[in-house]
């Protein structure tokens, strides 16, 4: 744990140069390193030795920005990835595979919610993914012999959401497994999962940690307080001989400490490579310099925002854990108690097409699939991110879905569906359909076909399996 305070550790953390050496950290572009003796070598190689022999496993200007986040979170040891995605599969295969589970908020990333839903079951992981109004007891229920972790965002992206980081903490450690939270949004400067019983911190760095949408990134966070030896049936990578790797048993070599984010570097990032580039270590770098002076400011501004969007006419809902009343408040008092972000979510009224309407009249905020950095953007989550998700998904992540209760004929809500909205089926239930016990179902080319609602629903199902097998 460092000494100094995380404003300073932000500034000085990571690199301390030498007499005679750059004061900013430098730029190590190199995949190499020279020694003198093979046996020098060797001793990297074997791990009996710390140093620097290949870049995708080990680099002077990653190795300064690993150590500066680690002191930020109140880590013992850090991982730079190239991206936040990556950044959390390594989490997940670091201690799981294939046969096993994992239980997961739904509350989270759309893109994590892919990785999660279809990449890891192509992997033989499951998911299993936990309302957060869930009691323990249904949380409890969900973990079993197979599980090996639970995982959640401090703040959900977009739906922005706050995980109760200490009620699952509680029930990840009666089961003997560890919780996993990605801090992206809230940052170390306004959130410290350790401090609330978290074991593993993910991040996007692309994100605030960058600040200036300039380099992609992620990282991986031990805190080195979970046991790993008292479970060594659930983690006999970490605590058995891993046989890639001259045999070597990482709790018994690196001790709590070090066994997580070693094995995540010689065997993971050995065999996947997805390491972070110097260049963009640099830069996350000098980002990371001033985000203890920009995330108060993200706070201040968003606050404001979503104060006047609460009181605008044609707003329907805003959620921001600042204002009070909103349903994360208390959360947010808890564990965000000097602010939690500069992302604001909220609602217009008049549905996809107004939303679609105020952005294309926006002047100083950039229509853009990114958040979290100086520049001002606005994103619709539903038709751009999480388009991949259905509407139960989308639902439950966070993403509101609005049905058209407009009183608008029913020509115009056809006509914005295929035009604006893109809807490939709409069904009209009226009183012919109850006589004849069926739905009128209508495509994107204007073609009505008459079907039992059985029949539908296989025809979508087979569409979908359709669409997934073939890419």
């Amino acid at each position: 744990m460092s000494d100094y305070k995380i404003e300073t550790e932000c500034v000085q953390g990571g690199y301390k140069p030498k007499s005679g050496e750059p004061r900013v950290l430098p730029i190590v572009q190199s995949t190499t390193y020279k020694y003198d003796s093979a046996a020098d070598v060797g001793d990297l190689f074997d791990l009996k030795k710390e140093g620097f022999f290949y870049t995708r496993l080990a680099n002077p200007t990653l190795d300064a920005v690993e150590k500066k986040i680690a002191a930020l979170e109140g880590g013992v040891g850090a991982v730079l990835t190239s991206s936040g995605q990556a950044a959390n599969l390594f989490a997940i295969l670091n201690i799981t595979c294939a046969g096993q589970n994992i239980v997961a908020s739904p509350a989270i990333y759309g893109g994590t919610v892919n990785l999660f839903a279809v990449t890891l079951k192509k992997m033989g992981i499951e998911v299993r993914f936990c309302s957060p109004e869930m009691s323990e007891e249904e949380v409890d229920s969900l973990i079993d012999d197979n599980t090996r972790l639970i995982f959640g965002e401090t703040i959900a992206n977009p739906a922005l959401k706050i995980f109760d980081i200490e009620k699952y903490a509680k029930i990840a450690h009666k089961h003997g497994i560890p919780l996993v939270v990605d801090n992206t949004f809230a940052t170390p400067i306004n959130c410290r999962p350790f401090e609330w019983g978290a074991d593993i911190v993910v991040h996007s760095t692309t994100k605030y940690m960058d600040g200036h949408a300039g380099a992609i990134g992620g990282a991986i966070v031990d805190s080195g307080k979970f046991d790993w030896t008292k479970y060594p049936d659930k983690y006999p990578g970490l605590c058995t001989p891993d046989e890639s790797y001259h045999g070597v048993t990482y709790t018994e070599r690196f001790g709590l400490a070090g066994a997580y984010i070693t094995k995540a570097t010689v065997q993971l990032m050995r065999d996947l490579g997805a390491i972070q580039s110097p260049q963009s270590a640099y830069y996350l770098n000098l980002g990371l310099e001033s985000l203890h002076v920009r995330m108060p400011r993200h706070c201040e501004n968003a606050q404001k925002v979503a104060e006047f969007l609460q009181q605008h006419e044609n707003v329907s809902w805003v959620q921001y854990c600042g204002l009070p009343g909103d349903k994360y408040y208390e959360l947010g008092q808890k564990y965000l108690p000097h602010g939690s972000c500069g992302v604001v979510s909220f609602g217009v009224k008049g549905g996809r097409a107004a939303a679609e309407t105020v952005m294309g009249r926006l002047k100083v905020a950039s229509i853009e699939t990114h958040v979290a950095d100086s520049h001002t953007c606005c994103l619709h989550p539903a038709s751009t991110t999480h388009r991949q998700m259905n509407a139960e998904e989308l639902q439950a992540a966070g993403v509101r879905v609005v049905l058209d209760e407009s009183n608008e004929k029913i020509g115009y809500k056809i006509r914005q569906a295929q035009q604006v909205d893109r809807v490939p089926y709409m069904l009209v239930l009226g009183a012919k359909e109850v006589e004849a016990n069926n739905i009128s179902v209508r495509d994107r080319k204007g073609e009505t076909t008459s079907m039992e609602l059985d029949a539908f629903i296989a025809k979508v199902v087979d569409e979908i399996k359709n669409r997934v097998n073939n890419g």
